[in-house]
């Protein structure tokens, strides 16, 4: 069984914005709400700076408290892909899985339920890549099975230093960005 995840090429990405339109787009995304965003991050002391910008989205984390904490299970993870998603049939919009995802990734969708980014798993189940993958004008976005070791997200990982975003929550995101 696959375990999709996502590697992002800080060096690459110049913050365009096509992934978070293409997401909107794709997913009929209600006007002043998103799946994903561009975060734009400097370190470092003058003179000796660096800038991070990075697309990011739900982790699809493979310890992820959204999940454990949904009363009704609308929160979940599913078989293909294993991958993270809600059933907005299920889903009482309680904001429990708001206030546990330490990305705040999730919001609550006009019409009453958790929303968040699926990894496009219609596109997926149909052989191609999520949206915000097939449009990056840079190809810094990368999609696949963390679990295949011959896949190019897992080639990536092992060729390149990376890092997920707040490992100390110990949710095991499997979005990974190359620095």
């Amino acid at each position: 069984m696959a375990r999709f995840g996502m590697v992002i090429d800080t060096r690459r990405c110049v913050g365009c914005m096509d992934c978070v339109v293409a997401c909107a787009t794709e997913n009929d995304v209600p006007d002043g709400y998103c799946r994903d965003w561009i975060v734009e991050e400097t370190r470092g002391r003058y003179p000796t700076l660096a800038m991070e910008i990075r697309s990011e989205r739900c982790n699809h984390c493979d310890n992820p408290p959204c999940v454990h904490c949904c009363p009704t299970g609308a929160s979940h993870v599913e078989d293909f892909g294993t991958t993270v998603q809600v059933d907005p049939e299920l889903c009482i919009g309680c904001k429990a899985c708001l206030a546990s995802c330490p990305y705040d990734a999730r919001f609550i969708h006009p019409q009453g339920y958790a929303d968040k980014c699926t990894f496009c798993v219609h596109r997926v189940k149909d052989g191609k890549d999520p949206a915000c993958v097939a449009v990056c004008p840079t190809h810094c976005m990368h999609f696949g099975d963390l679990d295949d070791p011959n896949s190019e997200v897992s080639r990536l990982i092992a060729s390149r230093p990376n890092h997920s975003l707040l490992p100390e929550a110990g949710t095991r995101p499997r979005i990974f960005y190359l620095t």
